[in-house]
């Protein structure tokens, strides 16, 4: 018998689950020896009323082993949630959603009433329609990351998150070690090629391509930053790259910053204003600025703007 593990998934989109999946044919050994796997809605049909719905409260097993991808965002979420944490001894937030809010928590930016309003009530439902109050889980009043709600023993980011890194978490607590898992930014693993600060001033839309030589490595490419692209290379958490260069660097686009902030309890937002404001750049060019916290909303970061009447005269 193999470490009981349990799997649940909250307001998440199934990535993070396939990215289990693309660990590849290092995970067989995992599945068939190393886990026991007890709960996974993903796999297995369990029921969390029991298997007839003879239960009165949501019931998990117990498992030595935690996994919950997605964020918090109504109550069914939260009350599997503190469900997982009690019955599992450790408990891994996976993917960025879980860690710091995701795109779901893009909704924190905007009022939740109306949001949900504009949802079910529009042009194209049936005349009359509400917002469901039956059946439909109460929202909450924001979309929140796992470890605002309970205790979170290990974080493992990403959108999707690293097939190797997934390993390597579970794999660490098998060997009851501290994982290793990537602590830099991107820019610290970005190969191209640095010339110097302050010969853009002024950020530009990428509507057209980057300056670069496809025959040519990614290490012959400017920074795409120094190149007056919003790259989020210097404020997001490394660990993208399946070989070489990261992700998104290396189909010479900027990073959009789905790893989160490299700390774990950082702004993207501040951090990125700071980058450029140190590479000489203006940061009134960027266009949209609540948009560089599309993958860390959470944790009170995002917020809806505080609509100004306007004074009748």
């Amino acid at each position: 018998m193999g470490v009981t593990t349990a799997l649940e998934w909250l307001s998440s989109c199934s990535g993070c689950e396939i990215s289990i999946l693309n660990i590849g044919e290092d995970l067989i050994p995992i599945i068939t020896e190393a886990l026991d796997i007890v709960h996974a809605p993903v796999l297995m049909d369990h029921k969390y009323f029991g298997q007839t719905g003879e239960g009165t409260v949501l019931t998990i097993p117990e498992a030595t082993v935690g996994i919950v991808t997605g964020g918090v965002s109504n109550h069914e979420h939260l009350e599997v949630l503190e469900e997982m944490r009690r019955k599992c001894t450790v408990l891994i937030a996976l993917g960025t959603c879980a860690t710091h809010g995701g795109i779901p928590a893009l909704m924190n930016g905007q009022n939740r009433k109306e949001s949900w309003e504009g949802i079910y009530k529009t042009r194209g439902t049936d005349p009359g329609a509400q917002v469901p109050t039956i059946e439909v889980p109460a929202p909450l009043d924001r979309v929140y990351a796992c470890d605002e709600k309970v205790k979170i023993d290990m974080h493992v980011p990403g959108c999707p998150p690293n097939p190797a890194h997934i390993a390597e978490a579970i794999i660490s607590l098998l060997e009851n070690r501290p994982a290793v898992l990537p602590t830099k930014s991107v820019c610290d693993t970005c190969p191209t090629r640095r010339e110097g600060k302050g010969e853009v001033h002024m950020l530009k839309r990428f509507l057209t391509n980057a300056e670069f030589n496809p025959t040519e490595p990614i290490s012959e490419m400017r920074c795409l930053l120094e190149q007056g692209y919003l790259c989020m290379g210097p404020v997001t958490a490394a660990g993208c790259a399946k070989r070489g260069a990261p992700s998104c660097i290396s189909a010479r686009v900027p990073c959009r910053g789905c790893f989160g902030p490299v700390r774990r309890e950082g702004n993207q937002l501040l951090d990125m204003m700071n980058a450029l404001a140190s590479n000489g750049i203006d940061y009134n060019s960027v266009i949209d600025r609540r948009s560089l916290l599309r993958f860390s909303g959470a944790h009170g970061l995002l917020k809806p703007l505080i609509k100004k009447e306007v004074e009748e005269e």
